[in-house]
């Protein structure tokens, strides 16, 4: 007869899941069994659970299917949590494991018990706790399906340590997941109504694009209708960025000139998407008498802050198939329309040639890795000033895939280059860190390294929390205060994952880059960064 850990593994094998993310504990030890005893599940053994959970939010966004991360109870969840937090500001479907106190301890404060429901009901979409055995195939069935369905995110489920052990009498579910949500004929019609008398649209595409034929399907609906297209926070990727319809990014610090176009539009279009602060550019776009219509697969987001003209409680991507039996239609000003937010974000793309004493101006790393990066490298990177680039400076075009956090977490860029690297060992993948979350979960290089993947990992260091010091020479010029790092010396400690290092200094060094990217297997490249090229003037 099956454990209960044999029937929950056998429940995501045969929902495609092939790969989990962990760090040991002796409270899932059945758990860590039944994936031993499993032909097609690959268990990735981390560093830390901030770095396991950061892997399964990146494998989830690849795969369209939750990442799946098993940590301990008490501190082990506690240091899972900024991945829940990550992935559900991200919308990335994610299931975290905990292995928790058994049975007859629950609730009394035994050793290293937390209550699951209240510390992860704010962030999580749902939280179970198993009490038996026979519990644990309805409880993983649920989790998957909302994970999955609507807007993605994380979900967790407890498991007491001596649950897992216990033989399930309990049949396995099939997966049951609501089917995507259609939109309403009439709604359809509206739409198309609005968009052919609009002469300023804008469509703002969000997280539902990011899945199997979305990007294709905007692409298509764009240019049929002749619409451009800007996207939320941090997802470059979503419609290529050298197309004449590519408005640009909804992100931190977009240029006056454009935030005044994009307030100049007579129709915003918010596809998919979420309209949070960073998008929304401090809560005031659309503005107030800017047409909205809001298309997002949970009513819960509807009319949150922005009251809708129509608000479409549906799948992005059924509205835009529905879309496709209208009839298209664009006034002749729209050519015009669109020339100027292309025009804009092509000025936002340059990159001044400034030379600094204190190191490389990052942007021009940035601007180089555009030009020489395989056209399907998947780019991962940490938050941190020296990413701010890679939004505005380097086109982002399919396949070519960027993965970054949208929930601003340090420490994601590295797991997420391993998680990447793992899921597509034939592709190139570069991972960029700053020296701030180097310390943080950068030590994960090693399970790249140990697992024999080419992962890149590109070292900006300017010895300083750069985007906090920036924030504090505006309010309080000349006073740095909690900003400043004494660093290592971080080639030597690239040096012992025991792979390549190369280190750039000055410009003469940057030849070193190309090369460095182009050879085979693992390898560090160690920057030196200038503090002066992003501090205020």
């Amino acid at each position: 007869m099956k454990t209960a850990a044999e029937a929950l593994i056998e429940f995501l094998a045969a929902q495609g899941i092939d790969r989990a993310f962990c760090v040991p504990g002796e409270s899932y030890i059945a758990l860590l069994d039944a994936l031993h005893a499993h032909p097609r599940m690959d268990l990735v053994t981390c560093r830390s659970e901030g770095g396991a959970g950061f892997m399964a939010v990146a494998d989830g966004k690849m795969t369209g299917k939750p990442g799946v991360v098993l940590v301990s109870r008490g501190p082990g969840a506690c240091n899972a949590s900024i991945a829940v937090h990550t992935a559900e500001q991200d919308a990335v479907p994610m299931i975290l494991l905990i292995g928790q106190v058994e049975k007859r301890d629950l609730r009394r404060n035994a050793f290293q018990e937390i209550d699951y429901a209240r510390m992860f009901g704010g962030i999580a979409k749902w939280v179970g706790e198993a009490t038996s055995a026979d519990q644990v195939p309805e409880l993983i069935a649920r989790a998957y399906a909302m994970a999955m369905q609507g807007v993605p995110g994380p979900v967790v489920l407890s498991l007491p340590e001596d649950v897992l052990a216990e033989p399930c009498n309990a049949a396995i579910p099939p997966a049951t997941i609501a089917a995507r949500a259609q939109p309403a004929p009439a709604d359809v019609a509206r739409l198309a109504a609005m968009l052919r008398g609009a002469e300023r649209p804008i469509i703002l595409a969000g997280h539902a694009i990011d899945s199997p034929g979305g990007r294709e399907a905007l692409l298509a609906f764009a240019e049929a209708w002749q619409t451009p297209v800007a996207v939320s926070f941090r997802r470059q990727d979503l419609f290529p960025n050298d197309h004449a319809l590519y408005a640009g990014d909804l992100g931190l610090r977009n240029p006056d000139a454009q935030r005044a176009a994009f307030a100049d539009a007579d129709l915003v279009v918010a596809l998919g998407t979420r309209l949070t602060d960073i998008t929304t550019q401090g809560w005031i776009w659309p503005a107030p008498g800017q047409r909205l219509a809001h298309i997002c697969a949970e009513t819960r987001f509807l009319g949150w802050h922005f009251p809708a003209e129509l608000a479409v409680a549906a799948d992005a991507r059924a509205v835009l198939a529905a879309l496709g039996a209208e009839k298209p239609g664009a006034p002749a000003t729209r050519a015009a329309w669109a020339k100027k937010l292309r025009n804009l974000q092509t000025a936002d793309s340059q990159v001044a040639p400034t030379t600094h004493n204190d190191g490389i101006a990052f942007a021009r790393i940035a601007k180089l890795i555009g030009e020489i990066a395989a056209p399907n490298a998947m780019i991962a990177l940490d938050a941190g000033t020296f990413g701010a680039p890679f939004y505005r400076k380097i086109a982002w075009v399919s396949p070519r895939r960027l993965l970054a956090p949208v929930s601003g977490a340090m420490g994601f860029g590295v797991p997420a280059g391993v998680a990447a690297a793992l899921r597509y060992p034939d592709r190139q993948v570069i991972a960029l860190v700053g020296d701030g979350g180097a310390l943080m979960t950068g030590g994960e290089f090693a399970v790249a390294v140990a697992r024999g993947v080419p992962l890149k990992m590109i070292l900006s260091d300017n010895g300083s929390y750069a985007s906090i010091r920036i924030h504090q020479e505006r309010a309080h010029p000349g006073r740095v205060s909690g900003t400043s790092l004494e660093n290592p010396d971080f080639a030597a400690w690239c040096a012992a994952f025991r792979v390549p290092v190369t280190r750039i200094e000055t410009d003469a060094d940057m030849p070193k880059l190309t090369e460095a990217l182009a050879a085979p297997g693992p390898a560090a490249i160690h920057v030196r960064t200038s503090l002066l090229a992003v501090l205020p003037n």
